[in-house]
């Protein structure tokens, strides 16, 4: 479809006034994003109107593109509030409903509970398997730095994290 003189003047009118009709828009709805969906619905319905609304006897344009956008955004508004009346939330607890990330007291507890045991676990340990099993575990450090840093081969701070290990497994599930 080839666009007429009045097709290239509603886009440019839509071009240069983008700004404004979004922040106009935005005053009624509260909220960017739909802001921007009202001025693209309002340029959508005016472009399929064609030359009936953009005729000559048109005086304003300008006016009469925000009016339709007033209209849009008010129809709109209303049917956010129709919605989250329906659904029974209003719309400044919309975030109320969205549950928390964090564990619930009880799971918070049994946590603690395994921390302790865990650290009571690991103070049974030699210090240098303790030092060594920290380190790769916590420290994400290789058997090499281990190695290094206790300055014990590579093999045996293998060893000592594995072996470390292995007693933490067995303790827990005696615990248990």
């Amino acid at each position: 479809m080839v666009a007429s003189w009045r097709d290239e003047e509603l886009l440019a009118l839509f071009v240069t006034r983008r700004r404004e009709l979004v922040n106009y828009a935005r005053a009624i709805v509260g909220d960017r994003a739909a802001a921007e969906d009202v001025v693209q619905d309002a340029y959508f319905r005016l472009e399929r109107a064609g030359a009936v609304k953009m005729d000559d006897r048109l005086d304003e344009p300008v006016g009469y593109i925000f009016r339709i956008v007033r209209n849009l955004a008010i129809d709109g508004r209303r049917k956010m509030v129709r919605e989250s009346n329906h659904v029974g939330i209003d719309e400044n607890s919309m975030t109320d409903a969205v549950p928390e990330d964090r564990p619930d007291p009880e799971a918070q507890a049994i946590a603690r509970s395994e921390l302790r045991l865990l650290e009571q676990i690991l103070a049974e340990l030699p210090t240098r398997s303790r030092i060594a099993l920290e380190m790769h575990r916590f420290g994400g450090c290789k058997f090499s730095e281990i190695a290094a840093r206790l300055d014990i081969s590579v093999g045996t701070a293998h060893t000592l994290v594995t072996d470390a290990i292995e007693h933490c497994k067995t303790r827990l599930a005696r615990e248990r």
